[in-house]
């Protein structure tokens, strides 16, 4: 589930280190071509209201390799696309179909002991988030040999090779819901007004994923100009620190097991301001980036695993629709803290990005404290 995971989310950001390639392909400036990779993002999260609360409703195994399916197609579509503006719809659609990871993520909490689910979702999380940050490796080192269509096209292999995978190895479940799917998406409502758990942790996930998006879109104009004047391949080997940072990420679930999962929340959000001026006060030295991008996943890491796995305790049901909302609204975060770090970035260079960023984390530790003075049952 760990190797699915990675593999497939991989496909959400294939297109970061590409960004500069495409310009130069199409003709456009690096800002406009970066609008590819918050379309990317914004089909992910369409598809995670649309798609996965029907987890809950059809069998997850089969749902898994229908969504893939057009995974596949839309990669392949990114692929020959002869215009920006196919290539951008083609990436939409890429984010529309790689939403399987959030599909197994419930199902693999579904089959652990409940003793060690923190554990297991912090391993699949692991797969999950290494994929997401060693996907710009590949994809920054395949642009630059092959050129960036090639990193689509071997993308679609890879996703073929999953759902043979994923067919042989996945097992067969049972269903949990049996309304339609009207009354489905009508729950989603309800369990937003009816669990204060998840909307605090959304809330907050939401602020931490918008920085998340903000800085790895950012990033690679950061790293292409001066004084680094980096190619996308040299870009795209920052992944590997953020993948060291990304291993945090079984330990933080472990430790959840053990502990209060709330606390490593605020833990996280301290290490995500601490990552942020960091960054802003090194950024033109190459230690201090790696430095700060290490940091910057370790908090991620323990955000988004200490949150995931406490609205996954909550109704074991509908974990399905308990991750819709979380995700949905954190890919949403993701998808407006890119755009925004374009604007940003644009008319205010890497200040801009960074203060941004800063207003949003201060806006998710305020949440953080408010949220629990006013209920400390929420402090699981």
């Amino acid at each position: 589930m760990a190797v699915c995971t990675g593999l497939i989310v991989a496909n959400i950001y294939y297109i970061q280190p590409l960004i500069v390639l495409i310009a130069h392909d199409f003709n456009i400036p690096p800002n406009i071509a970066g609008s590819a990779t918050y379309l990317t993002q914004a089909g992910y999260a369409a598809g995670l209201l649309l798609f996965v609360p029907l987890g809950d409703m059809i069998e997850r195994k089969k749902q898994i390799l229908l969504t893939l399916s057009l995974a596949v197609i839309a990669l392949m579509g990114a692929a020959i696309a002869p215009s920006f503006w196919l290539l951008q719809i083609a990436c939409f659609m890429v984010g529309l179909g790689s939403i399987v990871p959030q599909l197994i993520l419930p199902l693999s909490a579904t089959l652990a002991d409940p003793a060690q689910r923190g554990k297991v979702i912090g391993t699949v999380m692991s797969g999950l988030l290494i994929g997401i940050l060693l996907s710009r490796v590949l994809s920054g080192a395949i642009g630059e040999w092959l050129g960036w269509r090639s990193m689509f096209w071997i993308a679609s292999a890879l996703c073929i090779c999953m759902m043979m995978l994923i067919y042989k190895r996945f097992p067969v479940t049972k269903p949990a819901f049996g309304g339609n799917y009207l009354s489905l998406m009508r729950s989603l409502l309800t369990l937003i007004k009816t669990q204060p758990l998840l909307r605090e942790a959304t809330a907050i996930s939401i602020c931490c994923f918008a920085v998340f998006g903000s800085f790895w879109t950012t990033m690679v104009l950061l790293f292409s100009n001066q004084p680094f004047n980096f190619t996308a391949d040299k870009i795209g080997l920052f992944g590997l620190a953020g993948a060291a940072g990304a291993m945090a990420a079984p330990l933080v679930g472990k430790l959840g097991d053990k502990g209060n999962l709330r606390i490593t929340v605020g833990y996280g959000l301290l290490l995500y301001i601490a990552s942020v001026i960091i960054l802003y006060f090194t950024r033109q030295n190459i230690i201090g980036c790696i430095i700060g991008v290490v940091i910057i996943d370790v908090a991620q890491q323990s955000v988004h695993v200490s949150n995931q796995t406490r609205v996954y305790t909550l109704m074991p049901a509908a974990r399905n629709r308990f991750n819709t909302v979380y995700m949905a609204c954190s890919f949403t975060g993701t998808a407006v803290g890119s755009a925004v770090g374009l604007f940003l970035w644009k008319h205010y260079g890497w200040f801009g990005v960074s203060a941004g960023n800063l207003a949003l984390l201060t806006t998710g530790f305020v949440i953080y404290s408010l949220t629990y003075k006013r209920n400390p049952a929420l402090a699981i």
